[in-house]
């Protein structure tokens, strides 16, 4: 066929040549994403470097946010150890935590199932062992490891700083010696839950930090009602929980990121962790506020700062939570799912010619 100048050839038009060079392109990234040989990986990691790790910013954030964690753990720990109002704070709490709770029956009810330690130690083993096998049939070797050393420190770490970290006694509390910071069972449950969060696919994930935060939360409220532990034990464990997960997935690459061609960006993630970071930051306001209020009345024992004390008891752990597992599934999504040339299952679409 002869075009337009005589000259025996037939060209497509610029903006199908282009969709058709994007097409191809495509098609051949995912082709090597496929590949199992060495050089096919090599070839496709120096195509597309997102393909085999995150953005250099997300594993920065990752560690960044995770030492802040970590650090606002020790800052809880210190405060409620070594200061006056903080012993105080948690001794109140800790002596009549059991009797607020008695106000709503129903809550209370649903909070024992988690203050038989057997119970509460089975499920947790039941929800790693089943991150575990999701991990393993996925085919996400790498995040397997991950997701098995993080369970470890998490509880071994915790173990030890239970009978590493001081506990001296500036007021008369009723509290038990045996239970220190962190709380075992706490970080226990908030471990096994972020596993979870990490291993499923991306259409569960926020899903999984919902539930999985609902668990922590409902066992770290249960070790108060049952006097085992204040409610700065609590909070520590979830930090510490947190900052382990986030330092985790700094070192997410390879098979632990979601698979190339299946990457996309995710709306329920973004709207949960959205909502779960700016509930949390917000609740932690408020019971920095509430405490600040009742400061005084905490030195002399007044009886008014009973309400406030339990309330901002459950206002912090439920912040806490949701800042945690907030921040947790949005750097999970980003680890997992950078967006790239091979993350997409077609060409971007073509904006429409001008009439």
């Amino acid at each position: 066929m002869t075009n337009a100048y005589g000259n025996g050839f037939d060209f497509a038009p610029v903006g199908q040549q282009e969709d058709a060079s994007s097409q191809a392109a495509l098609e051949n990234l995912q082709h090597l994403a496929q590949a199992d040989d060495t050089t096919a990986e090599q070839d496709l990691e120096q195509m597309d470097p997102l393909t085999r790790r995150p953005r250099t910013s997300a594993w920065v954030a990752c560690i960044g946010l995770g030492l802040l964690f970590v650090a606002v753990a020790v800052g809880v720990w210190w405060l409620c150890v070594y200061t006056l109002p903080g012993q105080e704070y948690d001794d109140e709490v800790y002596r009549n935590f059991a009797g607020y709770l008695a106000r709503v029956p129903w809550l209370k009810s649903a909070l024992g199932v988690f203050t038989n330690s057997a119970l509460t130690i089975a499920l947790c083993c039941v929800i790693g062992l089943l991150s575990y096998a999701i991990a393993a049939l996925r085919k996400r070797w790498w995040l397997l490891g991950q997701v098995v050393i993080y369970s470890l420190v998490s509880y071994g770490l915790g173990r030890l700083l239970k009978m590493l970290l001081p506990r001296p006694f500036i007021v008369d509390t009723e509290s038990m010696r045996g239970n220190s910071a962190p709380s075992g069972h706490t970080i226990m449950a908030a471990t096994v839950a972020i596993l979870l969060v990490c291993v499923v696919p991306r259409v569960w994930r926020a899903l999984a930090a919902v539930v999985g935060g609902a668990f922590a939360l409902a066992v770290g409220c249960s070790v108060i009602d049952g006097r085992w532990h204040r409610p700065s034990d609590v909070l520590m464990a979830l930090l510490l929980a947190g900052g382990l997960a986030l330092l985790m997935l700094a070192t997410t690459r390879a098979s632990g990121m979601d698979e190339p061609g299946t990457r996309y960006s995710s709306a329920s993630v973004q709207i949960v962790s959205t909502v779960l970071l700016t509930a949390g930051i917000l609740g932690c306001i408020y019971g920095i506020f509430l405490v600040w209020q009742m400061t005084s009345g905490l030195q002399i024992g007044a009886r008014w700062t009973f309400y406030g004390a339990h309330v901002s008891a459950v206002v912090f752990a439920a912040s806490v939570v949701a800042v945690t597992f907030g921040t947790v599934l949005a750097m999970r999504q980003v680890t997992a799912s950078p967006l790239s040339k091979i993350g997409l299952l077609g060409a971007p679409p073509t904006p429409p010619e001008n009439v």
